[in-house]
């Protein structure tokens, strides 16, 4: 188990007993430790299940996936089946400010690291729980990120109109959870400021993508109608979407009528603003198919690096469609510094900018150590 570096942050002296695994638990203990939480991490015999999928694996041999959510925290190994595992447990819950699970209901029961039994130790804990679809109903429904995208409605709007339904290519719900988590302790830890009161912190999946769903679960509600799949159009403004140039595809995204009129000039097009089709979003959205077919006419005399370029400088969104390797490269261009490295592990950086106690990166994800340390017992015992 690895120490923590010297470098104060605003999370500074909260200490997070970190017992989720796999993904959204991780990443939002992770973000947490970025800014100077000391999280625990508490992982069985043979470590966390993402310490096994791979490959890939860094230049250090751990599996990426591992990597990529849990720099900044030190690594005890527990055997929570044993009585030994879990009193070491329950006395490491007893010294933290928040305690983090994201087992499914009733397993952290049958440890004896409820909430109940963890505040009865330490009255003043923030215990945030992580499900995939609630303790009620749903306490009995694996919370796996590709059944909830399914389940949760995100599958449905996403994919060619004609297209099966398509899930995202992250576990994209996993990570709108964590984030949820991480604001979820946040507000408590405020409340405990002001009343010293602890209290449970609860997010699920399903909800954290309902919410996710913004304005598409918005308009469902208002008109009793489920969106369809659009493929990369938008329901609501038009052009929004994928165009083919001579050579590769492109996006452009323009969201208003200023800069639908910008993009007609640029593209040499300037009858578009006056045909009653196209001069006002609502007519582009209910002739988008000719609208679109006129865009790539137009696009087909140029390269899509072209007009990304020349629509860009003249303020209508556009650009290429990146490769993940591409759009880091097109960060670090941006002058956005997405890339943190340390020793052999070379991660996403926090996308949360403080300028005055910034996240700081202090030591790489933790090498597994089946022995059980003790160091976490140095302080506040």
């Amino acid at each position: 188990m690895s120490g923590l570096g010297e470098q104060r942050g605003v999370l500074d002296g909260v200490r997070v007993a970190d017992f989720s695994r796999v993904l959204a638990g991780p990443y939002a203990t992770m973000v947490l430790a970025d800014f100077g939480a000391d999280v625990i991490k508490i992982e069985p015999p043979g470590g966390d299940d993402t310490r096994h999928w791979h490959p890939p694996v860094d230049a250090g041999g751990m599996a990426t996936y591992f990597g990529s959510v849990n720099r900044n925290k030190r690594s005890v190994a527990l055997d929570l089946t044993t009585g030994a595992g879990r009193a070491e447990a329950l006395r490491l819950a007893r010294t933290a400010d928040v305690v983090v699970e994201n087992f499914r209901p009733g397993v952290m029961d049958r440890f004896g690291l409820d909430e109940a039994s963890v505040r009865a130790e330490n009255p003043g804990v923030l215990y945030c729980s992580i499900t995939g679809f609630g303790t009620g109903a749903g306490a009995g429904i694996a919370g796996y990120d590709l059944l909830v995208q399914a389940v949760g409605g995100l599958m449905s709007i996403t994919g060619e109109q004609d297209s099966a339904p398509v899930k995202a290519g992250v576990a994209l719900v996993d990570v709108l959870c964590g984030q949820n988590a991480v604001s979820g302790i946040l507000l408590a830890l405020r409340e405990r400021e002001r009343t010293g009161r602890g209290q449970r912190v609860e997010v699920t999946l399903l909800q954290s993508l309902l919410s996710a769903l913004t304005n598409q679960a918005a308009s469902t509600l208002a008109t009793g109608t489920a969106p369809r799949r659009l493929g990369n159009a938008h329901p609501s403004i038009a052009p929004y979407a994928l165009f083919r140039a001579s050579d590769r595809d492109l996006v452009i995204a323009v969201g208003n009528d200023k800069q639908f009129r910008t993009l007609a000039e640029v593209l040499a097009r300037p009858e578009w603003t006056s045909d009653p089709r196209f001069a006002a979003n609502a007519g582009r959205v209910a002739h988008r198919e000719a609208l679109t077919a006129e865009l790539e006419r137009a696009l087909s005399a140029g390269t899509a690096a072209h007009w990304a370029d020349r629509l860009s400088a003249a303020g209508v969104p556009a650009g290429l469609v990146n490769d993940v390797a591409e759009a880091i490269a097109f960060a670090e261009r941006l002058g956005l510094d997405p890339v943190t490295a340390i020793g052999s592990s070379r991660t996403i950086a926090n996308p949360i900018r403080l300028d005055g106690t910034p996240a700081a990166y202090r030591t790489p994800p933790p090498a597994f150590d089946d022995s059980a340390s003790a160091e976490w017992r140095t302080e506040r015992n």
